[in-house]
């Protein structure tokens, strides 16, 4: 095994004179089956392709672009595992100072908007060779769509990079059909047939059973069309059932095909095997590395997609519903692999994905028609023709037990807990317990608003105390002190000043009091984004309120976190608004002491003076 080439000496030394594709990314090279970079690499390289990886190159001249010459199939754009500008600001729109995903986590090694600036500095370079962008950022922003920083409507970002196509979702079999025919002579302009791609036309398309969304002006002008966009983007993201899309941009039509095919067992094992150095590249050492992969380099990663679908979460717009999964002899021969690491301690991290305890369809039907358009497998309320299952993923975990060196397999990438709870056999539930938490398992209740809750498409907040129930009580019994931490949101849409109060009052009864808190955070391509902006539920088009001034937020915030003394003045400032004065005082039901109000004190005027007796001074 061997990293791929990073620079055009490492090129010379394979005895390569050009390379067919290279792949530019946002992120430091780490070659780890966690990272979509390292992922498409090995599969463009699996087909027979001379791929070079430029990381994080400098956009500001052209150097880094023409390090390797003229690539002779095209460039592959991605800008990292993250969207550039979440990975650049914080919800609060502030700049962060990090970058898990740079060289010794350090901020500054890409633009904002990293797979514009680096399409167009291709273009203005090569001219008209092959651009294909995929990834998180360009699978999130393929439909024109509402942009939290610049605070407007943008066109897709495939009129911006204008690139030739977009590979949207789990890319790598668009990869393989992209790189097969171009190496066959084909043009790009041709390839508008490929499942999981979109592209750009100049003239309205016609396309058999295709779906016209409302155009990026009449999202511009009208809220409710933004939002009745947004439901039919999400319906058809289904690889069964899911139709053409067809939008109208500014300068041409874009044209979405249906998603690909989710991979099989047999591909995704496949994926799984190719030669990974499962760490960052050399290079990086003397800066202490690339911190993403220290969640990540033992964990196992065991399915894709995730029935969940939560409101705020992007993975159902793009990895799709469907639950595909690794067989069991791929992951035991990835945690072998694990154990031979010169670092490995004896603890595999995770075995997870999306969700950690899905491991089949959600049901049936699924298989024959797709999932159902605008319904939730789980929430409000679980469907009946929902399937729980926990005897496979339980078996994995007993057999990652019983692995030599396997000192201990946690479960941290979450699980769903009403599905757990949906399962009348507890033995899954007890071995969790008992096996798989390192001190504290974290869960995502997000709040106790039954209807905020609804807005997030979560369960209500009574699956959440049974499970915390059951999971105290398996504890008491195993002679266990565990804990559970759960995930908290402030001001997603649809939460008024009374739920948060709601919220904290739930906070108080439970006895739990975070440490962390995260404010709803409006990410390219969700529903919840779709709120947010539009102000109304699009599968319901009733209005949602939704808190966006920053005051709100701050109180909305404190609340969560209303047992803090410097938060003391906001909780006030919120319990008065929302007419809750009943919860300010010294009583044990309070959320919050009254602040004393300061006595102005009269104090008699000293004069001093020395006396010539005692040669003393004196007060009066």
């Amino acid at each position: 095994m061997a990293f791929l080439p990073i620079t055009a000496k490492e090129i010379h030394e394979r005895g390569w004179d050009e390379v067919d594709f290279v792949l530019v990314t946002g992120d430091a090279y780490v070659d780890h089956p966690s990272f979509g970079t390292a992922i498409i690499s090995r599969v463009l390289e699996d087909e027979g392709m001379r791929v070079a990886i430029l990381a994080q190159p400098d956009w500001k001249t052209s150097k880094d672009f023409t390090r390797f010459g003229k690539p002779r199939l095209g460039f592959m754009v991605n800008s990292g595992n993250v969207d550039s500008m979440v990975a650049h600001y914080t919800a609060a729109k502030k700049r962060r100072s990090d970058d898990a995903y740079s060289p010794g986590g350090k901020a500054g090694f890409r633009p904002d908007r990293a797979l514009t600036v680096y399409c167009k500095k291709i273009r203005e370079i090569y001219g008209n060779i092959p651009i294909i962008v995929g990834g998180l950022e360009a699978s999130l922003r393929r439909f024109a769509g509402y942009d939290y920083w610049k605070d407007t409507v943008m066109p897709s970002v495939m009129e911006d990079c204008e690139a030739d196509l977009l590979s949207f979702g789990m890319g790598e079999n668009q990869t393989r059909q992209i790189v097969r025919r171009l190496n066959n002579g084909e043009p790009i302009a041709s390839l508008t047939d490929i499942r999981g791609t979109c592209y750009m036309t100049k003239k309205r398309p016609t396309k058999k059973s295709a779906v016209y969304l409302p155009s990026f002006k009449e999202i511009t002008e009208s809220k409710e069309k933004y939002a009745e966009s947004c439901r039919i983007e999400l319906d058809e993201q289904d690889a069964v059932r899911g139709k053409p899309l067809i939008q109208e941009q500014q300068k041409g039509w874009l044209v979405q095909n249906p998603p690909m095919m989710p991979l099989t067992t047999k591909e995704l094992d496949e994926i799984y095997a190719l030669p990974y150095e499962r760490t960052w590249h050399p290079s990086y050492d003397d800066v202490g590395g690339v911190p993403a992969i220290q969640e990540v380099e033992f964990s196992i990663t065991h399915n894709r997609g995730c029935f969940g679908a939560c409101n705020f979460c992007s993975i159902a717009f793009h990895q799709g519903r469907a639950v595909t999964c690794r067989s069991r002899e791929s992951i035991l021969r990835e945690a072998n692999l694990l154990t031979q690491r010169p670092n490995f301690k004896g603890y595999i991290h995770d075995l997870g994905g999306p969700t950690a305890n899905f491991r089949i369809p959600s049901c049936e039907k699924q298989k024959k028609h797709g999932l159902c358009p605008s319904k939730k497998c789980l929430a409000p309320t679980p469907c009946k023709a929902l399937k729980v299952d926990h005897t496979e993923y339980l078996s994995l975990l007993r057999d990652l037990r019983a692995v030599p060196k396997v000192k201990k397999v946690f479960i941290r990438s979450g699980i769903r807990y009403d599905y757990l709870l949906l399962d009348k056999d507890d033995t899954f539930f007890k071995e969790l317990v008992e096996h798989h938490v390192s001190g504290q398992l974290k869960v995502a209740p997000e709040h106790c608003s039954a209807a905020v809750l609804d807005k997030m498409g979560k369960p209500h907040i009574e699956a959440y105390k049974k499970f915390a129930q059951k999971y105290f009580a398996i504890n008491k019994k195993i002679k266990k002190e565990q804990y559970l931490v759960p995930y908290l949101m402030s001001s997603h849409p649809g939460s008024t000043l009374k739920d948060a109060v709601e919220l904290a009052l739930f906070l108080k009864e439970q006895k739990l009091r975070p440490q962390q808190v995260q404010d709803f955070y409006p990410t390219p391509g969700t529903i919840s984004t779709c709120m947010f902006y539009s102000g109304i539920d699009p599968y319901t088009m009733k209005k949602v309120y939704v808190p966006k001034t920053k005051e709100e937020k701050a109180e909305q915030r404190a609340l969560l976190q209303y047992f803090r003394p410097e938060n003391r003045q906001a909780v006030i400032a919120a319990l008065t608004k929302a007419g809750r004065k009943d919860l300010i005082g010294n009583k044990p039901e309070c959320l919050v002491a009254p602040i004393a109000i300061k006595q102005k004190t009269f104090k008699s005027k000293v004069t001093t003076q020395t006396t010539k007796k005692h040669g003393k001074r004196m007060k009066r």
